[in-house]
């Protein structure tokens, strides 16, 4: 799967910034981007639960 021009230029600009970061900054905003990370995959999972109808409830059919 390739990026998108507007992608690679997002991804282009990430870089920069995470180089300018000191180890300290780096290691706290690797921690942040692997919180959000689980919670999108929970939002993910809820979402498709609900699409999928996984979570009905038996006891209301």
């Amino acid at each position: 799967m390739e990026l998108t021009l507007e992608q690679e230029f997002s991804l282009r600009s990430f870089t920069d910034q995470v180089q300018q970061m000191s180890r300290e900054q780096a290691q706290e905003f690797l921690i942040l981007q692997y919180k959000q990370m689980m919670i999108r995959e929970t939002i993910y999972q809820d979402i498709l639960k609900q699409q999928w109808k996984l979570d009905l409830d038996f006891a209301s059919l």
